[in-house]
């Protein structure tokens, strides 16, 4: 399926690795122009030099810390034609609720929360301008069922959920659609380190350790096993196209089934 995207410019936070590079590349491969951020100009430059040749695709770079408004100011000033923007940066960590200080619950808002609100903030006119623009943020399943192990990291999440539709309230009738995307347990870089620590720790294989992690952890998952991180990414593409202009202010589930709801 042609998803009309060829020379759109999309800017991915966090994608020189897991969901956030492959939502990079699929969206590269579909002919749009990407723009890759990674905190490291090494990684960056590593990422777009792999897209370009594997893709042939316009892909561009931008090294910078997004949770940071001097960041954000910088990428929007060296790119302010952004049409598609996908709010992927994101933190994780598991911690017993009454040890999560302070600190942590600033520093996951303003990572998880904050970086997306203030750069859809300031790509926002010119896509009114436009009469066109996608804004997607890239949520968790743990946003409906907030995870007992990181209690903040849910929250976050609902946070982004309300933030999405509240945005899309505030464009109804232009031609922006703003949406979040909701995985579940993914196969990701932090999800494989976290599942191989564990395994190590534990003495058994990291298949042993993904089976345990479904039959207790997430047991209502109807796919029992992690998603990967080219299923997200699809339907981010799709979402981020012109062919999905009626979805709009919606939370969209790519959670194998996690939520046991049928809505």
């Amino acid at each position: 399926m042609d998803l009309h995207l060829k020379d759109k410019l999309a800017l991915v936070t966090g994608s020189t690795a897991g969901i956030g590079l492959a939502i990079a590349a699929t969206l590269a491969q579909e002919g749009a122009r990407v723009i890759v951020n990674g905190r490291k100009q090494e990684a960056v430059d590593k990422v777009v030099a792999e897209l370009k040749s594997s893709t042939g695709a316009d892909v561009l770079g931008f090294a910078g810390d997004l949770s940071q408004a001097g960041a954000a100011n910088e990428v929007a000033k060296r790119y302010p034609d952004v049409e598609i923007l996908v709010n992927n940066l994101g933190i994780f960590e598991p911690k017993p609720f009454e040890e999560i200080p302070d600190e942590d619950w600033q520093r996951f808002f303003d990572v998880n929360v904050l970086s997306g609100v203030r750069l859809a903030r300031l790509y926002l006119p010119a896509m009114k301008r436009a009469n066109w623009g996608r804004i997607i943020f890239i949520s968790s399943e743990s946003g409906i069922q907030i995870p007992a192990e990181m209690v903040h990291y849910g929250v976050t999440k609902t946070a982004q959920i309300a933030v999405a539709r509240g945005i899309a309230e505030s464009v109804a009738g232009t031609g922006i659609t703003v949406n979040s995307v909701l995985p579940g347990p993914t196969k990701s870089r932090g999800v494989v380190d976290f599942v191989d620590s564990l395994a190590k720790a534990d003495g058994k294989s990291a298949e042993q350790i993904e089976k345990d992690f479904f039959a207790h952890v997430r047991p209502t998952s109807l796919i029992k096993r992690f998603g990967t991180t080219e299923e997200v990414a699809t339907l981010v593409a799709y979402v981020a196209s012109p062919l999905a202009s009626a979805t709009t202010g919606a939370a969209l589930r790519a959670d194998g089934g996690v939520v046991k709801s049928a809505f």
